[in-house]
């Protein structure tokens, strides 16, 4: 190149990185000069939930009734709790609303609260608030999807859900969700520069959806401050743009005390789920004095994010840190391997997952489905053992979570469905929108959902928000809603009992339409070919000397309705001690397989 064009040029196109001030601050400064009372705020951009942000505003707001409006993909003990029981909000919008790692159950002081009155809670499922974030980043009114119709939410949310004549084809239609845009939105990332470009960790979960569509921003905890050369090299990760950022926070371990996954990354490091402090926080939730206490030691008595971390200690950070290594399961696995023998037989649970894993593999080759979406609980153990089987028969069947993960393999140890240790594993990783709305429930989709239930109906319509108009909030949908409303099948997996098999749910979270089969511990029920109710095809024997009789009045007796029978009955075997002995290692622990060695 010509001299004085090669200089010419240099002058022309050389500048400074940043052109403006730095965004970079303490976060309790981004709290003081970015939130403020009555806003709406979104969180729930990338999978790790951004903890420190949540305590900050906790510790400015606390006795103060600022009267927010959280909305996010799923809460729990450390966040929306928290901000229930310190009176920070008066309105929750979300998918799943309970505890969920190490295993899903409701939250007493939510409970509590909608049983009182003081907070209210609009339900939906992971994939709409997606895309109610997606319509309102895009600034169009609505956004179409195929969850929620025939459910109590179409009900419940009719301002904001409804169906629509479809333009393009007469008699036809289609039903949308209503846009939303928060006031401000919060995150955790991974790394930032000074201008806000923010890289998120994956898998993404709600992704960036909601932060693009908040009106004032969003505001960012990051585990590392990077140089724009960094984010350069990374450019592929990066999921908050600097326009939309207000502030750009230091806070390592920001998202504590979920956990953050590296994924090859040389310069960060990530760190593990603290399954203790977390038992620790939802034991104190079931008594108000305990939880406030609590919340003195780890949020309100602590100065800043700083001092949590002081008092977290430097020996279980670096546990966590070694615990998100691939290979960790193996240590915890040793120490635990003496529990696996024990109970000798198998208990109603692990009935319950066998007889599952062999209806799954059974329903997958008859109908040649490629991918499988299941639920925490039971029903991921079950899918899970039925994926190996399958996979050593070298039937190519590909695991998906909602989250983010497709084509996974569960490792031993930890029995949470969305174990991060689980993500090297991924064939691809993405977001809600891409594997519950496109991978799940899209055009070229052939998959079968896998879910857990609080009740179950006759037509195989689910319940897992309320026992009653008048009784306990369970959980919510969670992305039950979207796979029951859009895969091409689905099975539901419960323990049984009156209370459970009732004649009609009190609240259709998730309806039956595509639901064909039902199992417990004690047998499975079906829709055959031109019925929309479940009959009994199978059942385990009360004793080995029981007659068909005796086991089919015994399961009579644990259903609320009058049970279908079929002429010709299964009868289901009892797992085997290798099939025992393998789903022991998926939840050593037992905190879904029960028993008396229990820690549930």
């Amino acid at each position: 190149m010509d001299t004085h064009l090669k200089r010419f040029l240099e002058e022309k196109l050389t500048f400074r990185d940043s052109g403006g001030a730095s965004k970079v601050m303490v976060l309790s400064e981004a709290v003081r000069l970015f939130v403020r009372p009555q806003m709406s705020i979104q969180f729930g951009n990338g999978m790790t939930t951004p903890t420190a942000i949540f305590f900050e505003i906790a510790r400015q707001f606390w006795g103060k009734n600022p009267g927010f409006t959280i909305i996010g993909i799923s809460g729990s003990v450390y966040n929306i709790a928290l901000f229930v029981h310190g009176k920070l909000c008066n309105k929750i919008i979300a998918a799943f609303t309970g505890d969920g790692y190490p295993f899903p159950a409701p939250n007493p002081i939510l409970a509590r609260a909608l049983r009182e009155g003081t907070v209210f809670l609009e339900n939906w499922t992971q994939l709409t608030i997606v895309l109610r974030f997606m319509a309102g980043a895009l600034g169009v009114p609505f956004f179409p999807t195929k969850s929620i119709r025939g459910s109590s939410m179409e009900l419940d949310n009719k301002d904001s859900f409804c169906q629509i004549p479809n333009p393009f084809a007469e008699g036809e239609s289609a039903s949308v969700v209503k846009a939303y845009n928060p006031d401000i939105a919060i995150a955790h990332g991974w790394a930032a520069d000074q201008d806000g470009n923010t890289i998120m960790s994956a898998p993404y979960s709600g992704n960036h959806f909601g932060a693009l569509a908040a009106k004032e921003g969003v505001i960012v905890t990051v585990e590392k401050i990077v140089d724009a050369d960094f984010i350069r090299r990374h450019a592929h990760m990066t999921r908050l743009p600097g326009y939309i950022v207000k502030a750009v926070c230091p806070a390592p371990m920001g998202g504590h005390p979920m956990g953050i996954h590296a994924l090859g990354v040389s310069e960060l490091e990530g760190y593990g789920e603290d399954e203790e402090w977390i038992i620790e926080a939802r034991k104190a939730a079931r008594n108000s004095d305990e939880y406030q206490a609590w919340v003195e030691k780890w949020v309100l008595g602590c100065k800043n994010h700083e001092d949590f971390l002081s008092r977290l200690g430097q020996q279980r950070i670096w546990h966590l840190k070694g615990k998100i290594q691939n290979d960790s399961w193996i240590s915890e696995l040793s120490v635990l391997a003496g529990r696996l023998p024990s109970p000798q037989e198998s208990t109603s649970a692990e009935r319950l997952v066998s007889a599952s894993s062999n209806k799954i593999m059974e329903i997958v080759k008859i109908k040649n489905y490629r991918l499988a979406l299941c639920g925490i609980g039971v029903s991921n153990l079950a899918a899970w053992l039925a994926y190996y089987k399958l996979r050593r028969e070298e039937y190519l069947l590909e695991l998906v979570a909602e989250i983010g993960y497709y084509g996974y393999s569960p490792q031993p140890s930890d029995p949470y469905v969305f174990n991060l240790r689980n993500i090297p594993s991924c064939k691809m990783i993405s977001d809600i929108f891409t594997s519950l709305g496109i991978i799940m429930g899209g055009s070229q989709t052939s998959s079968i959902g896998v879910i857990g239930a609080g009740q179950v109906d006759r037509w195989g319509n689910v319940n897992t928000t309320r026992l009653s108009e008048t009784g306990p909030f369970l959980v919510g949908s969670g992305g039950a809603n979207d796979v029951a409303s859009s895969a091409t099948e689905t099975v539901v997996t419960l323990e049984q009992n009156k209370n459970r098999f009732v004649e009609k749910v009190a609240y259709i979270t998730s309806p039956g339409v595509r639901v064909t089969t039902v199992i417990s511990q004690l047998g499975i029920l079906e829709k055959e070919a031109g019925n929309n109710e479940l009959a009994l095809t199978g059942y385990f024997p009360v004793t080995p000397s029981a007659s068909e009789e005796e086991c089919v009045r015994s399961i009579q007796e644990q259903c609320g309705w009058k049970l279908k029978v079929k002429s010709k009955l299964q009868i289901l075997s009892l797992p085997s001690a290798e099939e025992l002995k393998l789903m022991r290692c998926f939840d050593p622990k037992r905190f879904f397989l029960r028993g008396d060695e229990s820690q549930r």
